[in-house]
Order: C-alpha cells, then structure tokens, then sequence
C-alpha cells in the first residue's frame, strides 16, 4: 500500500512539471508572435505552480514574464521595472540571455529618451534616461542625462537624489572625443569614433584632433549645492559649496552662492569677507561692489559704503541702484537733525542752533541731489526718486524745480 502511495505521488510531481514546462512553452511561444496578452495569461498560470519549480524552470519563468512585461518596448516604465526586477532573478543558463536582453532594453530606452528630448518632453526623457542607467550601470552618461534633464524641469528632490548618486558613484564624464573641421565650412563639429576615423581619411575633413572633455564632477557638486540652498538646507548647502570650490576653486559664483548662505544665515561678516573674495577674483563687476557697500552701511560704515558705491558707478556709470544709495549715505543724518530741531526752545540760543541745524539739513539735501537727478536721468519712470527729490526742492525753497516735479510725480502716479 505505501508504495502505491509513492506512485501515486510520483505521478502527480510528474504532472506538475510537465504543466509548468507546457505553459512556458506557450508562453514562449506567444512571445515569437508578438501575442503578449497570452503570454502574461500562460505566465499567470505557470506563477501558480513557483514553489514546485526547480530553478532553471524558475529562471525560464523570470526571463519569460520580462520579455512580456518589457512588450517589444511599448510596456509602461513602470512594466519596464517589474521586467529588470524579473530579469536580476535569473540564474542558470538563462543569465546570458538576461544580460544581453537588459543590453538591448537599454539601448531602445535611450533611443526613446532622446525622442522625448527632442521633443521637450524632459520629464519623460529624464526617466527614460535613468531606467536605462537601472538596466545596463555600465554606462554612468545616462545617469548624467536624466539627473541634467530632471534639474531641467525643476524636479529638484529627483534632481538631488541623481546628482548625489553621480557624486558617490564618482562620475566625471571625461571621455575622448573626436574633432574634425569642415573644410569648405571652417566649422568644428565632435563625432562619434567610428564616423571620426571613416571622415578624417576624405578631403573634406579637415583638423582632425582627439580631446579629453571637461569633467564635470564640479558642475555635478555645484548643483547639489544649491538645491541643498533652494532646499533651506544651509549646513548641507555650505559643506557642498566648499566641496564644489575646491573641485573648480576659479569660479566666482560659487564663492557668490557661500556667501549668500551665510546671508541668509546672518553671518554678515562672513558674507562681506566672501564678496570681497569675490572681487578679488572678478575685479570688474559692479555688482559686487554694490553688495558691499550695501553691508558696509547696515554695519554703520558709512564711508566704505560710499566707497564702493562710488566703484560700483565707475564701473557701470548707469548702475541706478548705486546713485539711490548714495542719495540715502547723503540723507543719513537728516533724522538726527530734525530731532534736535524739535526739541529746541525759543532762547536766543536755541534760535542760534536752530539756523546751524537748518543750514546743516539743508547742505544734507544739496549732496543728495546730483544723485538723485542722475538716477532720474537713467529711468525716467523712478517715482520713488522723483518724489524725494520732489521734497528736496520744497524744503530747499526752489519752486520752479519743485513745481516740475510735482507735475512729474503725479504722472507717474497716474500710469
């Protein structure tokens, strides 16, 4: 009776086998005809029987359900994950055609994605670019692309995530590349090796020349470090920027960026000690000096103030904001003035140092003008200049000049 038993066990285990190796059978067999709706429901099937599968049956069952998944490249990215999941089970004799089937998976994502570039569709492309990566990490280019093309479109936590991955896996992007020169033309344009080599034997090439490119690792760290600054995330952002600084150390914009991270942090020191860094470095941007003189007057240090303002404008003689700063430098003391007016008596005395005050205001609203005038100069439309110098004039007691502007401020008023 017991070997009966075992027969009868034998005969089942065979039946189950013999099920399972039918329905990848004609899985398989759907799969030659493009007919993928009938291999995933042969696969449905065989999925029921897994746990009696050995595993060269089991690595048939992965390497089948990725080709269905994958669907001659029309299944969605998310299929296309599920397919790569599938294809990393595979063992066996069946590990060869898995890798070669990831290589040519690979290649078509990319051919999408620089279908979905060229057609500005870069979130798409960025995705393709990076499943591609995700099938074949051989190739760090497409990385590269999907982490550029997401910064692109403002995906900046997916951007992150890519550009801290590449900084990890330490990609530089320094490769060969091939130049040749149009005679007819004189235009240089890089190709691929093989056309490089078939080109350059024709009279039409001209120059040929093998470069290295550029690496890219600093542009790499420096976009990290500012969405870690878009992120609010300034320990982070202040390390990074170092980092980038130390892979690019001539790139005055970096030093820009720390320097508005300790801004915004109040290191205000640290800030001006940056800029000035910064002006060693780009000596003819007006802009810097501007930012200078700005935190050299909320530091009450009116004369370096008016200093690089001064540079600023000698710089670029229509940088307006450096002239509406200036008129403020000149109107500095105007409060402390009007206060000490205000609390004198009627004493002969006091009517003495009321006269030197009023003399003193008065030569505060004279400095104030010429910069003010040239600011009006540069942009007509400026009414918070128009006005101030609007009052000036009142209290300067010149009607005619207070008149013009009057007329002047209420036009603006008016648009």
């Amino acid at each position: 009776m017991r070997k009966q038993s075992l027969f009868i066990i034998a005969l089942f285990t065979g039946t189950l086998i013999f099920a399972q190796k039918r329905e990848l059978r004609d899985a398989e067999k759907a799969l030659k005809s493009s007919n993928y709706a009938e291999a995933r429901a042969e696969l449905k099937a065989a999925e029921a029987l897994m746990s009696e599968m050995d595993e060269d049956l089991k690595s048939k069952y992965y390497y089948l359900k990725a080709e269905t998944l994958y669907a001659g490249g029309n299944g969605s990215l998310k299929d296309i994950q599920e397919a790569q999941e599938n294809l990393d089970k595979v063992k066996t004799e069946y590990k060869k055609e898995a890798g070669d089937f990831k290589i040519k998976m690979a290649n078509e994502l990319i051919q999408k994605g620089n279908d979905f570039y060229t057609k500005n569709d870069y979130p798409k492309a960025s995705k393709y670019f990076e499943q591609s990566f995700r099938l074949s990490t051989i190739d760090t280019t497409f990385l590269y692309y999907a982490a550029a093309t997401a910064l692109n479109t403002q995906d900046y936590d997916r951007a992150l995530n890519l550009y801290e991955e590449l900084r990890d896996l330490g990609y530089t992007g320094v490769q060969k590349e091939y130049y040749l020169t149009n005679k007819e033309t004189g235009e240089e344009q890089v190709y691929d090796k093989n056309t490089f080599e078939l080109y350059k034997k024709t009279k039409e090439y001209i120059k040929p020349e093998v470069r290295l490119a550029e690496s890219k690792r600093p542009e790499i760290i420096k976009n990290i470090a500012l969405m870690y600054i878009n992120n609010g995330d300034n320990e982070k952002a202040i390390t990074a920027i170092q980092d980038a600084r130390k892979e690019d150390p001539n790139d005055v914009n970096l030093v820009l960026n720390e320097a508005n991270i300790y801004l915004k942090t109040g290191d205000k020191e640290k800030f001006k000690e940056l800029l000035e860094k910064a002006t060693q470095m780009d000596p003819t941007n007006p802009e810097l000096y501007y930012n200078l003189g700005v935190v050299a007057s909320q530091s009450n240090e009116q004369d370096q103030a008016k200093t690089y303002y001064e540079k600023a404008i000698e710089l670029d003689p229509e940088y307006i904001n450096a002239y509406i700063n200036l008129s403020v430098l000149a109107l500095a003391d105007e409060k402390s003035l009007i206060e000490e007016m205000n609390s004198l008596g009627n004493s002969a005395a006091d009517n003495r140092r009321y006269d030197e005050l009023k003399e003193k205001r008065q030569g505060l609203y004279r400095n104030a003008v010429p910069y003010l005038t040239k600011a009006l100069e540069i942009d007509s439309e400026n009414l918070d200049a128009a006005q101030t110098l609007m009052n000036i004039y009142s209290i300067l007691g010149e009607t005619a000049k207070f008149k013009e502007l009057k007329a002047k401020v209420a036009e603006l008023e008016s648009k």
